[in-house]
């Protein structure tokens, strides 16, 4: 069964954030609290994001491409337990494959995901209790 089936939830945009750490060189720091003084970004984070925006418009035929060579869905997949129950009733098993984040409900049982879930392809974050991680391990690449 494919990932964005019509019972799981897909949006382009989830209003969550995740930490991300960077290190640079001390020069650049300084060049970036420079900018930052005179006004062009109000925070370091800010022209961070605003950078990463911007290499990722570059980018984005690339990363188009890529994701229908891969078949990945894109945004925020959200598995609750009724969906995968559902699964299991259809005798079928998810392979999950993401740009995003995948999330996994919290009453989700270790052994409901193992029954339903064939694999799990990350590009971003995946949020499951420590269970259901544990659980699929072997499956998370």
């Amino acid at each position: 069964m494919k990932a964005n089936s019509t019972a799981i939830e897909v949006r382009q945009r989830a209003g969550e954030t995740e930490k991300m750490t960077v290190n640079v060189g001390v020069v650049d720091l300084g060049h970036v609290d420079l900018l930052v003084q005179e006004g062009f970004y109000s925070n370091r984070s800010d022209l961070v994001r605003t950078a990463l925006r911007n290499q990722l418009a570059l980018h984005a035929d690339v990363v188009k491409q890529a994701v229908a060579r891969r078949t990945l869905s894109v945004g925020l997949l959200h598995y609750s337990r009724a969906d995968l129950e559902a699964v299991l009733a259809a005798g079928q098993r998810l392979q999950i494959q993401v740009v995003g984040l995948a999330r996994i409900a919290d009453d989700v049982s270790p052994e409901l995901a193992l029954a339903t879930i064939e694999s799990v392809h990350v590009l971003g974050a995946l949020q499951a209790s420590p269970a259901v991680r544990r659980a699929l391990s072997d499956r998370i690449h």
